[in-house]
């Protein structure tokens, strides 16, 4: 039965006319098989179309390496994958319907580069995120280079270990993925002892699947290679290792004993066993906090973020100085119950100034073509007066062809803002000023305004020049000249665009006492 005459005639919409195209074949000109046998399938494309929307397809069908086959194969991407890829392509829609379909085509999405489509899969699969995917997700995330996703699923896995660590897919991830987990500080458990047993739980599916004796000891160390020397047994108690730990066919019997005299006596000189660790410390248990985020129970150490972490794009001017010691006047006699901000003109500007600076954990960039809007979040655990903030400069688009002059500066055009909880602007400023590449820029507020502990802020910048800036998912939690700034509260902070906020500046002079 041929296709219908004048079908042209019904579909209104130029997607509803590429929908039939894609669905009938009709007119194609380019075949692909789909997959690995026997779940390979033949589908049907249109070369101006698919060119028209992937510069991949593009170099494919008219570059001077054409595709001169009949048949095109694509034998790493799954069919259905494959089908989504050519709908968005038809149509501009995506039917994301399960996370396994998501990461395949956030694969397919990257190879014939359509970015938005691979930030559609990345949100669907940021939404997904749950304790029974976080370990493969990040996974996929790390695969694919998604920073965002990787510390996302990896602050899930860290927040609600004790359900990642029941799920039964956690011994299905890959050796990487334990290490990572044994690598974090900070953990939801209740005991090291959880952690070993997920190791051993982990280890014997491995042997499984390699074909070896899942009861014996050394089988069992021939897969978790380096993995016991980062499990804390001293931070166990005598009785949680003898009864439970200290039974595991993983450790032998004088690394059982040596491990016990180590918990039993503190100055015995039997030493622990070669390659395990000494460490004393359990993983700080992370417990919310009044903001509803997560905070370590452990005491932070009594220092501030001031490097730049990771990026080939290295700011070229010094970083600002942390002042730890310096004067100050106490700001903890300032009233909190007035329910307003309190302005202050005058002197304040004199006093000593202090930046919180925020460490970048996941370094990118993005290029601005229009309106480039920032902000974030934050509270502080002391009364304060901000002054502004610090943002970082444009970076130089990579081989791109730029003159000698504009090397070196640009012009920067931005509007800054500082906002309370309901929104209300307190402060702003409209900021131009010529400006160097790979640099700092400090903007500083039309007026300072004084802000009360525990309330939440938020700050944010809006850049009005073309360009490429260097973005990143920050630090949420800084602690500055014994003030504890928590960033990203109230709401999600792997935003990589609230990176481009790097320091707020801030001082005490003129606190009311």
């Amino acid at each position: 039965m041929g296709l219908p005459c004048d079908w042209q005639i019904k579909k209104q919409k130029l997607l509803e006319r590429s929908q039939y195209l894609l669905e009938t074949g009709q007119w194609s000109d380019c075949k692909f098989i789909v997959g690995q046998e026997p779940h390979q399938q033949t589908l049907k494309g249109h070369k101006l179309f698919l060119a028209m929307s992937s510069p991949v397809f593009e170099a494919m069908f008219f570059g001077g390496m054409a595709e001169k086959n009949d048949l095109i194969p694509i034998r790493d991407v799954q069919p259905e994958a494959f089908k989504a890829l050519l709908e968005y392509i038809y149509t501009d829609r995506v039917d994301l319907n399960s996370f396994e379909l998501a990461c395949e085509l956030c694969y397919c999405a990257k190879k014939y580069m359509l970015p938005s489509l691979v930030e559609a899969c990345t949100k669907y699969l940021w939404s997904d995120v749950s304790p029974k995917k976080a370990c493969r997700a990040y996974e996929f995330a790390k695969l694919f280079e998604e920073p965002v996703l990787m510390d996302k699923c990896l602050h899930i896995i860290c927040t609600k270990t004790n359900e990642v660590l029941k799920e039964p897919n956690w011994e299905e991830i890959e050796f990487g993925t334990l290490l990572t987990v044994l690598e974090q500080e900070n953990l939801q458990i209740n005991s090291e002892m959880e952690l070993f047993n997920a190791v051993e739980r982990w280890a014997k599916a491995e042997c499984t699947r390699k074909s070896l004796d899942s009861n014996d000891g050394k089988s069992l160390k021939s897969v978790i290679g380096n993995a016991l020397s980062k499990i804390r047994f001293l931070s166990l108690n005598p009785q949680e290792f003898a009864e439970g730990t200290g039974m595991s066919p993983l450790l032998t019997q004088d690394e059982t004993f040596a491990i016990l005299m180590n918990i039993l006596c503190t100055g015995n000189t039997t030493p622990m066993p070669e390659g395990f660790s000494t460490n004393l410390q359990g993983r700080a248990n992370l417990h919310l906090d009044i903001f509803g985020k997560y905070r370590s129970a452990r005491p932070r150490s009594n220092c501030s973020y001031i490097q730049y972490v990771g990026s080939s794009n290295t700011l070229r001017n010094t970083p600002p100085i942390i002042i730890e010691n310096g004067v100050r006047k106490d700001a903890e006699n300032l009233s909190v119950n007035n329910s307003s901000p309190v302005i202050v003109e005058g002197g304040v500007r004199d006093g000593p100034k202090y930046y919180c600076q925020r460490v970048v954990l996941h370094p990118s960039h993005c290029v601005n073509t229009n309106v480039l809007d920032c902000s974030v979040t934050f509270s502080v655990d002391k009364n304060i007066c901000v002054l502004g903030v610090q943002i970082p400069t444009q970076i130089l688009r990579p081989f791109a062809f730029q003159a000698r002059d504009d090397l070196i500066s640009y012009n920067e055009i931005l509007y800054a803002h500082l906002l309370d909880s309901d929104n209300t602007r307190l402060t702003y400023t409209h900021f131009t000023t010529k400006a160097d590449f790979n640099s700092l820029v400090e903007i500083t507020f039309n007026r300072p305004v004084y802000i009360q502990r525990n309330k939440v802020y938020r700050v944010g910048v809006v850049f009005n020049k073309l360009g490429w800036y260097p973005m990143g998912v920050c630090t949420e939690n800084v602690l500055c000249n014994s003030v504890f700034f928590t960033f990203g509260v109230g709401n999600s902070s792997d935003d990589v665009r609230n990176g481009l906020i790097r320091s707020i500046v801030f001082t005490y002079q003129g606190v009311t006492m």
